[in-house]
This record gives C-alpha cells, sequence and structure tokens, in this order.
C-alpha cells in the first residue's frame, strides 16, 4: 500500500512538473472548458468522465497529450489544459483535439488551490487507468494510457486517486 502512494505521489508529481505553466507551454495552451465541443458532430475531441473527485474544493485539472514517449507527461509537451473548479463524485470534461491520433489523458486535483503537488492531498488519474507502483515511478509508460481518436468525439472514464 505504501509504495502505491509513494508512486502515486510520484505521478502527481510528473503530472504537475511537466504541466509547467502556460507561459512555459511549448505546444500547450489553457483553454475554457465548452461541452459542445464534445456534442453529436463534433471533434476531433474526448469526452473525460473523472470518477471518484473526492471533495467540491480546489481545481480540477485536465490535460491531453499525445501518447508517444518524446510527448507523455513531459514538461512543456501537453496540447490542451482545461482549469474547473472541482465538484465532488462524477465530472464530464470535454477535450477538444487537433486532430484524430493517439492521445493520452492526465488529471489532477488540485485541493487547496495552491498550484502545487501536494503528495498528502491532492488527487490524480490518467487514461486507461493504469497502475501505478514503485517500479514504474508513477509515469506509466504512453503505451498504457494511450487512445485513438477518430475524427468524432471518444469517450473514456477514469479514476481518481488520493493519497
Amino acid at each position: 500500500m505504501t509504495r502505491t502512494f509513494i508512486a502515486l505521489g510520484a505521478t502527481l508529481a510528473l503530472a504537475l512538473g511537466a504541466a509547467g505553466t502556460a507561459a512555459q507551454a511549448q505546444n500547450g495552451k489553457t483553454i475554457a472548458h465548452n461541452p459542445a465541443q464534445c456534442a453529436a458532430g463534433a471533434g476531433p475531441s474526448v469526452m473525460v468522465t473523472i470518477n471518484g473527485v473526492s471533495q467540491s474544493k480546489g481545481t480540477l485539472r485536465v490535460q491531453s497529450y499525445r501518447a508517444t514517449s518524446q510527448d507523455w507527461l513531459n514538461k512543456g509537451r501537453w496540447i490542451n489544459r482545461i482549469e474547473l473548479p472541482a465538484r465532488a463524485g462524477t465530472m464530464r470534461v470535454c477535450v477538444p483535439l487537433p486532430a484524430a491520433g493517439h492521445y493520452g489523458i492526465a488529471v489532477r486535483h488540485d485541493l487547496n488551490n495552491n498550484g502545487k503537488t501536494d503528495l498528502s492531498s491532492d488527487g490524480g488519474a490518467m487514461s486507461n487507468n493504469p497502475s501505478i507502483n514503485i517500479f514504474n515511478l508513477g509515469k506509466p509508460s504512453y503505451k498504457k494510457v494511450g487512445f485513438d481518436v477518430g475524427n468524432g468525439v471518444e469517450r473514456i472514464s477514469i479514476n481518481m486517486r488520493y493519497m
């Protein structure tokens, strides 16, 4: 159990550290949440159902990456970032994508809204809900988180994890 918590903490730190700030991002941009981008006939985009948000406080950050070794969780390589007030339970977030392709999603719940990764309270999640352990140092392979998106709307479900 402790190894899982250490790995989760490393995952959160990687996801956040890789994200940097909007000013540091080479490829990415912070965008407003627009559910219409996941309406019938829209796309390419992914509707992410995020299960298990612990509390209705803080900020939920959802970031998309290309699911490649050079992009996944690497600093400044995210595509789009959406930040929303966290709502306990299940949240749905529409993430537009630049084109059909192979992508990964990383989510972080900044519970106290301080912009930092607090290993004892913040939560995290990734597409395909990969196992996180001490051996992968909290950074599952892009092969484990990747999913395909066509020209329409893909739907995925991920589960938050907290310390």
